[in-house]
């Protein structure tokens, strides 16, 4: 019986890229990334079910875990290190795990990937409890690393979703809440660097941003919960300052830097004034 092959292993449907002028290359790149925005937004019925479960265990203090390898895994690495910054939230509160560790967000680290056993040794030193969510990151969704680590949480009763790019693949039937967006075959065969990449980035910032905003880490439109890392952010909390309270630029920026947040400073201001 011949072997099904997974869409994200299937054949270009570009030949001879190496041949085309530079011009007609980035179009083709071009249109197949909008492709992008159509498979994610199928998922959508799919990403919100994960979310509510979250959620749910985020306000009652739990944790929210990623596990990858390879692009997969440096992707949620890096949607979990920009929230502390952008929503002043703790480092702790969302985790990124990544096949061969830290050392693997630069370099490949040979056969990480396929110890099923390692994610969860790795989550066990954070001491993962059943109030915490794990999502596992895989575009082929055949990855033992990720597999074996969303198998062993959900037998220990830790909420399991997971973020793949082929439909009925191992992982997306090992979690409880799968979530499943077909670009289709690359342009490059099997560089899930691409549109299965993008594909994930835009999901975890779904998933995050959304949770951030429900977590109440965002009022209106505006990051009043930043932290004030460089003179940008200061510039931009001092704007926010002066939109809302409508003061001065310098009174609002010697406020910023007292109370540290904008979210800190306006509620000082205000509770000061009643």
């Amino acid at each position: 019986m011949k072997k099904e092959t997974r869409i994200t292993e299937a054949s270009s449907e570009f030949d001879n890229l190496d041949q085309l002028p530079l011009n007609e290359l980035l179009e083709h790149i071009n249109n197949e990334d909008a492709k992008v925005h159509l498979a994610v937004h199928s998922a959508i019925p799919q990403i919100e079910k994960l979310i509510v479960e979250v959620l749910y265990r985020m306000k009652n203090g739990g944790r929210l875990f990623y596990i990858g390898a390879g692009t997969s895994g440096r992707l949620g690495v890096l949607d979990a290190s920009e929230l502390p910054p952008t929503f002043g939230v703790n480092s702790d509160m969302v985790i990124g795990l990544i096949a061969g560790g830290d050392i693997a967000l630069r370099s490949a680290v040979e056969n990480a990937e396929d110890d099923p056993n390692k994610a969860w040794e790795e989550l066990l030193v954070y001491n993962i409890t059943n109030n915490d969510s794990l999502i596992g990151i895989a575009a082929s969704g055949t990855t033992p690393y990720v597999i074996g680590g969303i198998e062993h949480a959900r037998k220990n009763g830790v909420l399991t979703g997971c973020i793949t790019c082929n439909q009925n693949s191992p992982i997306a039937q090992a979690a409880e809440f799968p979530i499943e967006a077909t670009v289709g075959p690359e342009i490059i065969t099997g560089s899930t660097r691409m549109k299965s990449g993008t594909a994930q980035k835009m999901i975890l910032n779904m998933i995050t941003t959304s949770l951030m905003v429900k977590l109440g880490r965002i009022e209106g439109n505006k990051m009043v919960n930043m932290q004030l890392t460089n003179q940008k952010l200061i510039d931009r909390g001092t704007q926010m300052i002066c939109d809302e309270l409508k003061i001065d630029s310098e009174s609002a920026r010697n406020l910023l830097l007292k109370y540290v947040s904008v979210k800190k400073t306006i509620d000082a201001y205000k509770k000061r004034d009643s």
